[in-house]
């Protein structure tokens, strides 16, 4: 896939990876790009988003500090090294990440609401369970575990969050569903490979296209079914991914909410 291609042309096979979810496919054209050019900030930065979203952050921030060195006015670069700080619970670090990011913006809306999640996640760490608890007042508002009615834009925001929450479980029951579709299709494919293993070489087979079946050779069927399997097995290791970055946006999500709530 790789080959003959430029820097730019693999950056941007390396963003349809990454928005389909594909990281491991993303990391590999970032890294190819990054080969053929090792200047480029923007590659750096791709890969870090990328390794976030496999849950290395480890690696995420070792791209961010990088693409930051090669362009210390690129803003993206401080958003993608704090969030991997933030994610492995460097909250001194982080915030002082976004502070170098706001010396430069310091209007940056992405910045100073990630400053305030760094802030809330810091606050969270030394809280207990209990005091994140929240409740209603007489009036139907939104009340922090302290009694504190939230604003409207609080609201606002708390509502918009609950609705990426039910999206977000939506998704995942889908994808969950046709993971185990796949699955049942798979097994069937390998029963079906099975049987045809103890007929003759030169026995008259049939599968099916559509509606129709046609007939074919033992061995053009075993071909068929096993570049099926093939495709099924790909199918389902790319399902099982998303499912696991739809579980993390779950529980990010559900985590927001939560330190929402407390900070109000």
């Amino acid at each position: 896939m790789s080959e003959g291609k430029t820097p730019e042309e693999l950056k941007e096979l390396g963003n349809k990876a990454f928005a389909n979810q594909k990281y491991d496919e993303a990391i590999k054209l970032y890294t190819d790009a990054i080969k053929l050019d090792g200047n480029n900030h923007v590659f750096f930065s791709n890969r870090s988003a990328s390794h976030g979203g496999k849950g290395d952050w480890k690696a995420s921030a070792e791209d961010a500090k990088e693409c930051i060195r090669l362009d210390p006015s690129f803003i993206k670069g401080y958003y993608r090294l704090a969030a991997a700080q933030m994610e492995l619970k460097d909250f001194d670090a982080a915030l002082a990440t976004i502070r170098q990011g706001l010396a430069l913006d310091k209007d940056n809306s992405q910045l100073l609401k990630q400053m305030r999640t760094v802030k809330h996640l810091k606050k969270e760490s030394q809280k207990t369970p209990n005091d994140n608890l929240q409740a209603a007042d007489s009036g139907g508002r939104m009340v922090t575990g302290g009694g504190k009615a939230l604003d409207a834009a609080t609201q606002r925001e708390f509502q918009d969050l609950q609705l990426q929450y039910a999206q977000a479980n939506r998704e995942f029951n889908t994808v969950n569903a046709n993971t185990v579709k796949t699955q049942r299709e798979y097994h069937i494919n390998e029963l079906t490979k099975q049987e045809l293993e103890g007929l003759p070489p030169d026995a008259n087979c049939y599968r099916s296209i559509g509606k129709m079946f046609m007939k074919s050779s033992k061995p053009g069927v075993m071909e068929h079914l096993e570049k099926r399997m093939e495709e099924q097995k790909k199918k389902e290791a790319d399902m099982t991914q998303k499912l696991e970055y739809l579980e993390r946006r779950i529980k990010s999500t559900q985590k927001n909410m939560e330190e929402l709530m407390s900070s109000s």
